[in-house]
């Protein structure tokens, strides 16, 4: 007969097998969805441009994401981390890597969006490659740190997923975290910010609005902002008094962000929806010309 694990300290079983569930459906359909943008990318000959190279980027990255969501569910299940220490170091720093690709990778859509709209210039292939490439080695930068002693990845508050250890509070943690954030939080915010509201401009001077300039940052700010904010709170006092579930919540929302791209980059991309059309279907694009931007 095996012997279940004690319940993590803090939760119920409902509680337990509710942050599992939310997980794993956050994982498949995140994966499901990420991967068909990866598929049609690679199977659609007109969907292979320099621009859809970035909402590959993102693509990639949030798959990750949901990878480790994966496991996070799985270890829920299991009412305890099955990998040990190491399995948690690597845990933290492939889930860190990704959601900090993610970020940059959706900052550079922006970038290249404003010159689409605004300067009309056509971006490269060269430039796309050398963009994609340059937000990766930067994620991996930033995640390798806290391997590297800057920072420390440890439990969540569930004990059945890692992450960047806010606990302590000290100041390791705090220069690591402000830093963190203004390179990889707040200039991405703002290249998202500026970059948009010039489009933004753009179109109300044309009166065409060719897709939603304000979603992107949304998302970015809605997903990410509830673990920034207990991440900076932790900086400044002690967040171990707030209940342990409570303090999943921020990590569960920040785990909807792959579904959430699916739908504003891919899904939401007139052109990329209907290749990956095409490659579910057989039937042709219509419009070969890719416009890469949301509807």
């Amino acid at each position: 007969m095996v012997t279940a694990y004690p319940l993590p300290e803090g939760f119920t079983e409902l509680e337990v097998f509710a942050i599992g569930t939310a997980l794993l459906v956050e994982a498949l359909l995140g994966f499901c969805l990420n991967g068909l943008t990866i598929i049609s990318f690679r199977k659609i000959k007109e969907l292979r441009t320099p621009s859809n190279l970035l909402v590959l980027s993102i693509a990639l990255a949030d798959c990750g994401i949901c990878i480790n969501a994966f496991i996070a569910a799985f270890s829920s299940f299991l009412r305890y981390w099955p990998y040990g220490s190491d399995g948690c170091q690597i845990h933290g720093f492939q889930g860190f890597l990704t959601a900090l690709a993610s970020i940059s990778s959706s900052a550079a859509v922006a970038w290249d969006r404003y010159h689409h709209y605004c300067t009309r210039s056509k971006l490269q292939w060269s430039t796309a490659i050398s963009t994609m490439v340059f937000a990766w080695l930067f994620a991996a930068f930033w995640s390798v740190m806290p391997l590297l002693g800057w920072g420390e990845y440890d439990y969540e508050p569930l004990r059945t997923c890692c992450t960047l250890d806010y606990s302590k509070g000290d100041r390791n943690y705090i220069t690591f975290l402000f830093a963190l954030s203004i390179f990889n939080f707040m200039i991405p915010g703002f290249i998202m910010l500026t970059a948009y509201q010039s489009i933004h401009q753009k179109f109300k001077k044309s009166g065409h609005y060719k897709f939603n300039t304000g979603l992107p940052l949304k998302t970015l700010v809605i997903c990410w902002g509830p673990y920034c904010l207990l991440c900076f709170y932790a900086a400044v006092e002690n967040v171990m008094f707030i209940s342990p579930k409570y303090r999943m919540i921020p990590a569960v929302i920040a785990k909807t962000v792959p579904t959430v791209d699916a739908f504003v980059y891919a899904l939401g991309n007139e052109n990329y929806r209907g290749g990956i059309w095409q490659f579910l279907t057989g039937q042709k694009i219509e419009k070969a010309e890719v416009d890469n931007k949301t509807k």
